[in-house]
């Protein structure tokens, strides 16, 4: 072979690769500006919101093949290019499962950093003050969003599901409004209400105001579960805890009507009678001297606050005056000029 077809061949094999690399060169400009361009590109799809759910141990490919076929993300490359953009950024391996609420005009990368973020979409479970315990069942049973793993509603499967050691299920959930992921279970939450009870109940506690007639925090949550139920009215909490603890202080019994509608349980039927206040149970304060043995609803911060932290005044008695406020009065006789005036006439 001639030198100078060896040099003609060695051109056209130079001219091949530098074309080729040249090719690649070109190819590589477009498949670079074209993901940046889709990085930096906002998602539009239909409806402009979506729930989207990972699976746990679904892979990123996974979850972004599914985004695909619901047509969140488009174009051919796209599932790729945030593969690459999750590589980048070391994301791959951090998409956690849970449900996803995707909102049209997020960026990708946006999108990436929100499943490793685990920022799944939260549901919500309000625990009503002065509910009771079957009351909290009925809602947690009709949420769609929990995971429903109690076996009954019998207050001995819930304590022991909680590894809680009390007398009774009454009051033991801090009345507020719980967040959770969909898919979690019924005892998480109740857990969840439970711990922050005690942890609330402890701290105020510690800062209650002097003199007051508890031996527990326990006793101060059952207190704080009648002043629950004898008003909604914010400003009229501390007032009323402020009678109960002096009418405690003096020796007086409560008489406290929610109390007596808890003993009765399924025979109060909206009205209580004379002799209804003579129910026999612990629970009936116009028996009994002192507490009840339990609370008897949740509580919520509020009336935990008021029960440590009483107003001081002279009053021992009050009656509503069916404005959902109530009358307070410092002697019987006052007292009874009020019932007859608020009660007896209505």
């Amino acid at each position: 072979m001639t030198q100078g077809v060896v040099k003609k061949k060695w051109f056209l094999c130079w001219l091949a690769s530098a074309g080729l690399l040249v090719l690649l060169l070109v190819v590589g400009i477009y498949l670079y500006r074209d993901y940046q361009a889709l990085l930096n590109e906002p998602l539009q799809f239909s409806p402009d919101r979506q729930h989207y759910t990972i699976r746990p141990g679904s892979s990123l490919g996974t979850v972004l093949a599914g985004l695909q076929q619901r047509r969140i993300l488009t174009g051919r490359y796209y599932r790729y290019y945030l593969q690459y953009a999750a590589w980048r950024r070391g994301l791959s391996r951090r998409i956690q499962a849970g449900e996803y609420r995707i909102e049209s005009g997020v960026l990708p990368v946006e999108l990436l950093e929100q499943f490793a973020r685990g920022a799944t979409v939260q549901h919500r479970l309000t625990l009503v003050e002065g509910w009771r315990f079957r009351d909290v069942m009925r809602a947690l049973r009709a949420h769609p969003a929990l995971e429903h793993t109690l076996a009954d509603d019998r207050p001995e499967t819930v304590l022991a599901a909680l590894a809680v050691d009390k007398q009774g299920i009454e009051g033991l959930f801090l009345a507020d409004t719980w967040y959770f992921p969909r898919g979690s279970s019924d005892v998480s939450v109740l857990r969840r209400a439970h711990h922050a009870l005690l942890e609330y109940l402890q701290a105020q506690w510690q800062e209650r105001a002097p003199n007051l007639p508890y031996d527990s925090p326990e006793q101060a949550l059952i207190m704080a579960s009648i002043i629950e139920k004898e008003t909604a009215r914010a400003g009229e909490r501390a007032r009323i805890a402020g009678v109960f603890i002096r009418r405690l202080q003096r020796g007086m019994k409560l008489q406290s009507d929610p109390t007596v509608i808890f003993a009765m349980g399924d025979a109060f039927q909206g009205n209580i009678g004379k002799r209804d206040l003579a129910v026999v149970s612990p629970y009936n304060t116009y028996l009994h001297r002192g507490l009840p043995p339990t609370p008897i609803a949740l509580s919520g911060a509020a009336a935990i606050h008021a029960a440590l932290h009483p107003t001081e005044e002279d009053s021992l008695y009050f009656v509503a005056r069916g404005d959902g406020s109530h009358q307070f009065s410092a002697s019987l006789g006052e007292h009874n000029r009020a019932v007859r005036k608020y009660q007896l006439r209505r």
